[in-house]
């Protein structure tokens, strides 16, 4: 392997930690040299710890004995399909762990979800380059009128000039129960910060800040009406909490 060839599969080998000794020490020498790289490599650590802690005790969970049953008699013709289904239906339980939190039987929105939801989507997105954003903010309009359709409530990219940050854009992500927003903003030295925006199946009435610690993701969200809030960043909780405060003044004028 070239310290000159060094491909971005293999950073994330090496950031996985999946590289021989002497692969580490030509990929660890390329670095050296290249300290916007070394915090890309610290961002997929970051993600990669956060995602463990989030999904591995789930993903351990023993396969339900239904669908142990359904695998066992499943005519022999048809191995491909059954491990499409399990491999599917796991997901599901994974996605619906870390979106449900400790959701009871009424559906009723539990706050505590919206933090680690958000942080998740956060560090998944905040290290792209090339593809941060799915709408940049040059069709900013166009952005939020696509996402307040696709929520079915209307949304808003409030502007943080004033805090030293410029909107990137935005995306759609998937929720528990329908669409969720994220809007994308940067600072000039390249710091982001990302607003989570999902709707709610209850109408509540509590607008109170709460803060949550997501590994190196700071946290502030809220709930208005039928739409949760959470801006995610990995700056000290004073500058997160005098962003958070202005969004909301802006949603709520």
């Amino acid at each position: 392997m070239s310290v000159q060839t060094i491909s971005e599969e293999q950073l994330h080998a090496y950031a996985d930690g999946r590289l021989d000794a002497a692969e580490r020490l030509q990929v660890a020498a390329w670095l050296e040299e290249r300290p916007a790289v070394q915090e890309q490599l610290a961002a997929w650590r970051d993600q990669n710890g956060l995602l463990h802690r989030r999904y591995d005790s789930v993903m351990q969970e023993p396969i339900p004995a239904r669908l142990a049953h359904a695998a066992r008699n499943a005519p022999r013709a048809m191995p491909l399909r059954i491990a499409a289904m399990v491999a599917w239906l796991a997901l599901g339980v994974v996605v619906g762990y870390v979106a449900r939190g400790h959701v009871g039987g009424t559906g009723q929105f539990e706050t505590a979800a919206l933090p680690r939801a958000a942080a998740i989507a956060h560090v998944v997105y905040v290290p792209e380059v090339r593809h941060p954003v799915e709408v940049t903010a040059d069709q900013e309009q166009h952005l939020v009128t696509w996402l307040s359709k696709r929520l079915g409530s209307s949304v808003r990219a409030p502007a943080l000039r004033n805090e030293g940050f410029e909107l990137v854009g935005g995306r759609l992500l998937p929720g528990e129960s329908g669409p969720v927003a994220q809007f994308m903003y940067q600072d000039t030295r390249g710091q982001r910060l990302t607003l989570y925006v999902r709707t709610d199946a209850s109408d509540n009435r509590e607008t109170a800040f709460r803060f949550a610690q997501e590994g190196k993701v700071g946290v502030f969200y809220w709930l208005d009406g039928k739409l949760g809030y959470a801006l995610s960043g990995e700056i000290a909780k004073s500058d997160l909490m005098r962003v958070a405060d202005s969004v909301y003044r802006q949603l709520n004028p």
